[in-house]
């Protein structure tokens, strides 16, 4: 299911941040008093009264600024404009109407998106100080505090009012393969081996994939789309380092429409910092994938090369040691055809089923291997498991006393049940609740 995209707009300073931190619930966004903290969009999922949506934050609109990142932040804005289903501009009440709101209110009208203009830091709730702002020409401006969350549900409602149907995927049958990496690692040129013929751009240029494009194909009588997207990329900005925003909303949301992620990193260059971070989201996100090393045939190899390989990969991915590499070449096409191999068996993985005696005999094992932990002369007792979910498989261990299991026991669980049934390329959760939460 694809989700409506809530966009926050406006100039430095008026308070995108904290209204977005607010809506979501937890601290993402960075609240700064210095104009132009946040660089990027950042993203996050909320919903209000049953109505669920992703939410944008954007970097701050300002013509004046003679910040060298102004032109970068004006492109992430006009992205996420053209993205969005909803927009909401935010102003700053305490200010007044300026001539940066105005500008920003043109280019605004002119997307013909729905626009929910909020007056913020009015702490005491003038409205009064909301007149100046019906001259943009954006309806009724809607007072606001952040700081105190004051008038939050009234523009919360106004937005949920404006979001268009959620769309669902138009055959549930089909297998969505998301193939996501840093720019030009390769993800068109596999998507094209993939497809069979030449439906992407392929070029040099890092970059040259900048929307997320869907084709759907049949392999082994069953139905496919491949999602092939844009490169993400790192930036230094400031001081710090963060995600360059071209198309990162779109690889988020193809990321989460998958059923499984092809990560793509190459094979002849460094594992970088960003090939781990793509992997972090796709884990995050819950996700069966793959690990695609490409490019494989410009690596000088003995017969270890593979071994130290996969042994550096464990080092990079440790948070992901459920991960499944296939090394090819998409030049040669050598090992091209495991790809869709590997995408079957992995998928098989992550729908896999664990019946209930089993599963328990499982835990009683491995609690048998090693006890569990004791915490201020109690013990924790499992007092038995079942499997609530697949894709990705999830179990429900039903305790005397959660606060007892420890993370570590339960990375423990985590390989026993590895190394009891495959389970490779896909992430299993465990769910921990008192045995009274089932009576």
């Amino acid at each position: 299911m694809k989700k409506p995209l809530v966009a926050i707009i406006g100039r430095p300073n008026v308070g995108k941040s904290t209204f977005f931190n607010y809506v979501v619930g937890k601290r993402i966004s960075i609240v700064d008093s210095t104009p132009g903290v946040t660089r990027d969009r950042i993203y996050a999922d909320a919903d209000w009264n049953g109505k669920s949506f992703t939410l944008v934050d954007t970097g701050g609109l300002d013509n004046k600024s003679d910040d060298s990142f102004q032109k970068d932040i004006e492109s992430q804005a006009s992205i996420a404009i053209d993205l969005a289903d909803v927009i909401v501009f935010i102003v700053d009440g305490k200010a007044g109407l300026t001539r940066n709101d105005e500008e920003v209110a043109e280019i605004l009208r002119k997307s013909k998106k729905p626009i929910i203009l909020v007056v913020n830091k009015l702490d005491n709730f003038e409205v009064e100080l909301t007149y100046d702002f019906y001259s943009l020409g954006l309806g009724v401006p809607l007072p606001l505090s952040c700081a105190q969350g004051k008038g939050l549900g009234d523009v919360l409602d106004e937005i949920v009012k404006e979001l268009p149907a959620v769309e669902g995927e138009a055959n549930r049958d089909v297998i969505k393969i998301a193939l996501v990496g840093r720019p030009n690692v390769g993800k068109s040129s596999i998507a094209n081996r993939i497809l069979g013929e030449k439906r992407v751009v392929v070029s040099d240029v890092a970059g040259t994939t900048r929307d997320a494009i869907d084709t759907p194909f049949r392999y082994n009588s069953k139905d496919y789309l491949l999602i092939d997207t844009a490169g993400l990329r790192r930036k230094r900005s400031f001081e710090q380092e963060s995600i360059e925003g071209y198309s990162t909303i779109r690889t988020m949301e193809a990321i989460k429409r998958a059923d499984i992620v092809l990560i793509v990193m190459d094979s002849a260059g460094d594992v970088t910092e960003q090939d781990v971070r793509i992997a972090g989201y796709v884990h995050e996100e819950g996700k069966p994938s793959l690990i695609i090393l490409n490019k494989w045939d410009l690596v000088d190899k003995d017969d270890k090369t593979i071994i130290k390989y996969k042994k550096m990969l464990d080092e990079k991915l440790k948070f992901m040691d459920y991960f499944r590499p296939v090394f090819v070449s998409t030049l040669t096409g050598k090992r091209f055809g495991e790809i869709m191999q590997n995408v079957e068996e992995v998928l098989e993985n992550a729908s896999r089923r664990i019946p209930t005696g089993t599963l328990n005999e499982l835990v009683q094992n491995a609690t048998l291997a090693n006890e569990p932990p004791y915490r201020g002369g109690k013990k924790l007792k499992i007092k038995y498991a079942t499997q609530v979910s697949t894709n990705p498989p999830t179990f429900v261990l039903f305790v005397n006393e959660p606060s007892l299991m420890h993370f570590s026991y339960l990375r423990y669980l985590e390989n026993y049940f590895r190394k009891s049934v495959d389970f490779s390329g896909t992430p299993i959760k465990f769910l921990v609740k008192s045995k009274q939460s089932e009576e």
